[in-house]
């Protein structure tokens, strides 16, 4: 998550729903077509009419809404064989059945979506978007988690790494995401032993270049490391604890507030009903959940 320049280094130390489709055309995704999370003995999520006849004419025409995720950043968003997987994969779908109409999901690099939502190519962009001012300048986002910043390194931490420290080690993390605009900020402060930086397009490059050696450590939203973490065989750890919790958001167009106002009042429902916490559950990331999902919410 990004944090100002100067405290960098400081930082550093559920009622009954009657199904509803929310399949998808390019790829298929991973959550229920009924939108009912995936195991849960919860009934499926129920179209609201209402919430339906809220949304712009064009989308509740075609039925459909174009996403574009990053399906490298597991266990958010990754791929499953030719399928399209993950909590927010799951949530979104959720959504999409409230509203009644179906989610078809796009496969992109992280640092192409927020343009592809600008452009029209997208209607949703569903990648972990951390929420910022810079990025609601362009961009509307619909709240719906809070989640914070993890490093790790190897188990031991041969390198001795200090998060609170990194200058001179090789640090690894994904291009256009809130922690590159966080080493960029710490390497001002590094001076003459600047900070290796090892910026890669997918998450999955990322931990692989932690796991070989090649970095001394990464840093990425808590939920990816902790599951960087578990599937690694013991060959990484945590290295502190997660900090600078900040919200996620749903991106939409600039203009697109009808469509980030039907989502939050999608996500609004799911709450009552108990799909929301049951989602959230299912993948370990309980301690994220919001109790509102407010449409630009103020940020620091």
């Amino acid at each position: 998550m990004k944090r100002p320049l100067a405290a960098t280094f400081a930082a550093l130390s559920a009622c009954a729903m009657l199904l509803a489709g929310c399949g998808s055309d390019s790829l298929s995704s991973g959550g229920a077509a009924s939108g009912q999370p995936s195991g849960s003995a919860l009934p499926a999520v129920q179209e609201s009419q209402e919430l339906n006849a809220a949304l712009p004419a064009e989308i509740r025409q075609a039925g459909v809404i174009q996403v574009g995720a990053d399906p490298t950043y597991k266990p958010n968003e990754y791929m499953d064989g030719t399928t399209i997987v993950g909590m927010n994969v799951e949530l979104l779908d959720a959504v999409a059945a409230r509203l009644g109409i179906e989610a078809n999901w796009n496969p992109s690099t992280f640092d192409a979506i927020l343009s592809g939502v600008q452009a029209g190519k997208y209607d949703v962009g569903s990648s972990s978007f951390t929420i910022t001012a810079a990025r609601m300048e362009t961009i509307t986002f619909t709240q719906y988690l809070n989640v914070g910043t993890q490093w790790a390194t190897l188990t031991g931490n041969p390198q001795g790494v200090d998060p609170n420290n990194p200058c001179g080690k090789t640090i690894a993390f994904q291009t256009g995401t809130t922690q590159q605009d966080e080493i960029a900020a710490a390497q001002q402060l590094c001076a003459s032993n600047p900070i290796v930086e090892l910026s890669y397009t997918g998450q999955d490059e990322v931990n692989n270049a932690l796991m070989i050696g090649k970095a001394d450590a990464m840093l990425a939203d808590y939920p990816i490391t902790q599951n960087a973490i578990q599937t690694s065989d013991g060959k990484m750890e945590a290295l502190g604890e997660q900090y600078g919790a900040a919200p996620y958001g749903f991106a939409v167009a600039k203009d697109a507030t009808q469509l980030a106002e039907a989502i939050s009042g999608a996500l609004s429902d799911l709450k009552e009903s108990g799909h929301y916490n049951a989602i959230l559950d299912k993948y370990g990331v309980s301690q994220a959940a919001v109790d509102a999902f407010p449409v630009n919410p103020k940020v620091s």
